[in-house]
């Protein structure tokens, strides 16, 4: 479905703003990732940063070691596009942000950056509503030689997280207890196999201490990253100005992993669940959920509704919304859209739908209205608020589609009018 074909047909739809509810109290949201939650350049990077808490602002401002200078803070990200969200739906939401370039959930919960910033003290802050965890992009992916992926890392982090935010007594292990083995050099060994650490790493001893702000009912979200296309065949090597950040695309074709972004698709979604399980299956809580934001971007390419190949000669001129960012990695303005909608959706219960063609992010961004609709309608169906439109055979059909979309908010707005 094109994007012009949907702007025509707006003013027909009247879609409106979504209704304001009604909040009992605040509730505190810590975004725990890295570029892809922070958003990388702007206008995404610091959206709406005077709104949000960055809590690795003043790390940064002592100590930017390892930092791009391209990335300046204070950052709002897709934590900012969410807490507009929220605003706009009357929600009282305190948003914070615990992110750094690269970071991994590994590098998060032993501080391994090279600035030595605390980022497991920001997780322990506080007692936190809700906790959402993004990892690496690459991390939770199966183990090829040359990727960079480490997905025994992935899993065990994303417990250790969990167990930190909802138990949080001080403890001490190795890197090999997650590991079988009937002797500590069995273990050891099985460690070394699967990560490709060294023994040293495997036994060193991690000592952490206790989270006084632990709490049971702590909701942690996985965050679900996306493909990257420049990990699927067809990609070319860009290289990244060091000051500016802008991406140069070269002729050479780059080292792929993936026949396509489905694929890489499927693995992240696997991955995700392992996790869950993995997390549920100690008794210290588990996830809340997990907030499909690749499966999302996939749903919007396999539709029709986004460029498919962005390496393609006319990807810039095919009609359809671009959700990936020049160097193919990280999101464009629309795929962090597109992100924050299925957080969105995930964290709250609310339908992305519900926030129409008049929504003030996508509007700040730059985002069409009718780009805007699209995307929530991709997240609407992603999340199961809207049963998945074929591409209609003809604009009234589409129209009408619209129409009961704006026909379900008006429902929405009486009810809670008449709550009130």
């Amino acid at each position: 479905m094109k994007p012009t074909l949907l702007c025509g047909l707006l003013a027909a739809a009247a879609v409106c703003a979504a209704p304001a509810t009604a909040s009992a109290e605040t509730i505190s949201v810590l975004f725990v990732g890295n570029s892809y939650t922070f958003g990388r350049v702007d206008p995404v990077m610091s959206y709406n940063a005077a709104n949000v808490h960055d809590l690795t602002a003043a790390m940064w401002a002592t100590n930017p070691s390892g930092s791009n200078v391209f990335e300046p803070h204070p950052w709002g990200g897709v934590a900012g596009i969410f807490k507009q969200f929220t605003v706009q739906s009357g929600l009282d939401y305190d948003v914070s942000l615990s992110t750094r370039n690269a970071a991994s959930l590994r590098g998060h919960f032993l501080n391994t950056n090279a600035a030595g910033w605390d980022l497991r003290g920001n997780i322990g802050a506080q007692t936190w509503s809700k906790v959402v965890l993004q990892e690496q992009s690459d991390e939770s992916l199966p183990k090829q030689p040359g990727l960079a992926s480490n997905p025994d890392w992935f899993r065990n982090y994303v417990d250790k997280i969990e167990d930190f935010a909802h138990n949080g007594a001080a403890h001490s292990y190795r890197e090999r207890d997650f590991f079988a083995g009937a002797t500590t050099a069995e273990q050891t060994a099985a460690c070394q196999a699967a990560t490709g650490s060294s023994a040293t790493s495997c036994n060193t001893l991690r000592n952490i201490p206790a989270n006084s702000f632990a709490g049971a009912a702590t909701q942690v979200y996985l965050y679900q990253t996306w493909a990257r296309p420049n990990l699927v065949n067809g990609a070319f090597v860009t290289s990244t100005d060091p000051i500016t950040g802008a991406v140069t695309r070269t002729t050479t074709p780059a080292t792929t992993f993936y026949n396509s972004l489905a694929g890489m698709t499927e693995d992240l979604r696997l991955a995700a669940l392992a996790a869950a399980a993995q997390a549920a299956a100690d008794g210290t809580g588990g996830l809340a959920g997990i907030a499909p934001v690749g499966e999302s971007f996939q749903r919007a390419v396999s539709s029709g509704r986004a460029t498919l190949d962005m390496w393609a000669p006319g990807a810039a001129t095919d009609g359809l919304i671009d959700l990936w960012f020049d160097d193919g990695t990280h999101a464009s303005k629309y795929g962090s859209y597109l992100s924050a909608l299925t957080l969105f959706g995930t964290m709250t219960g609310i339908d992305p739908l519900a926030l129409g063609a008049g929504e003030i992010a996508a509007a700040d961004l730059g985002i069409s209205p009718a780009d805007a609709l699209t995307l929530q309608l991709i997240a609407s169906e992603q999340l199961g608020f809207t049963a998945p439109v074929p591409e209609p055979a003809s604009a009234a059909l589409l129209a009408a589609g619209l129409l009961l979309v704006a026909a379900r908010a008006g429902r929405q707005r009486r009810g809670v009018a008449a709550a009130r």
